[in-house]
């Protein structure tokens, strides 16, 4: 066959691959690819003695394929990476708690949230000048982000006197403060509950009063309708048969379960 011919015919293939509805791949390979977050607290994490992948998304996730008749496959992602993960379809859907942001939804489609967090600060239990949420935005106070996470841009407009570090690594984030470098870092509540489960030097520092309830829900490519009525459909039907709601008491996090 002539080379020219070979050519077009890959194309063909690629244009075909890149325009199929997702709902028909995932049948088609009969097997779900979710995009997760390994170092997610009660969420999507790997637990470092048994190297095992446990958490409230990862239940759901299984769960979700188990409905759809198929295999599923964890695919690692983050919060910087996602938007990419998920256009480049290195996954299907991301199930790691994704908190709805303006950028996120300029470049996603976000599902309906099954939980909703506030922010909280971490700080360690040697630091005087950090006692409640009230000593967070003053002069000399040092007040670490990480990048990709939608703290920056919170923390950027509500803070007015304290510094704001931002910084590459959710890690980075944690030795700063660690390490005497920063006074605190901004969390949610399933990382706060890790910090104070595994850092004996960490103390949740609680807001005063409700600061930035963000939703999370799951993200998927934009004009997928398939794929996304059938999300839809699974959620509503977890809060309402109650497997949200046991899920999350597993993973203690029905604090910030959505219920309806």
């Amino acid at each position: 066959m002539p080379r020219m011919i070979l050519s077009l015919l890959c194309l063909s293939c690629l244009c075909s691959f890149l325009s199929a509805d997702v709902l028909s791949s995932i049948m088609e390979r009969k097997k779900l690819h979710v995009c997760i977050w390994p170092e997610y607290y009660g969420i999507s994490y790997i637990e470092p003695r048994t190297q095992e992948l446990i958490g409230l998304d990862v239940d759901l996730a299984k769960e979700f394929a188990k409905e759809l008749g198929v295999g599923v496959a964890f695919k690692e992602s983050s919060f910087a990476s996602l938007i990419a993960d998920i256009k480049t379809r290195k996954c299907d859907i991301a199930m790691f708690a994704i908190g709805q942001t303006p950028q996120r939804l300029e470049h996603l489609s976000l599902t309906s949230p099954h939980l909703a967090s506030d922010i909280y600060a971490i700080a360690t239990k040697g630091n005087r000048r950090i006692q409640s949420w009230d000593d967070i935005d003053k002069e000399g106070v040092i007040v670490a982000v990480a990048k990709g996470t939608y703290h920056v841009s919170i923390m950027q407009e509500r803070l007015k006197h304290a510094k704001l570090l931002i910084l590459d690594s959710l890690h980075a984030r944690e030795q700063e403060v660690e390490a005497g470098r920063a006074d605190v870092f901004m969390s949610d509540y399933p990382f706060g509950m890790r910090m104070v489960a595994q850092r004996e030097w960490a103390k949740l520092i609680v807001p005063s009063t409700h600061f930035h309830i963000t939703p999370y829900g799951w993200a998927i490519a934009k004009d997928e309708p398939s794929l996304r009525a059938r999300v839809e459909a699974f959620i509503t039907a977890i809060k309402q048969d109650g497997r949200l709601l046991n899920a999350a008491k597993k993973h203690h996090l029905e604090p910030i379960v959505i219920q309806k």
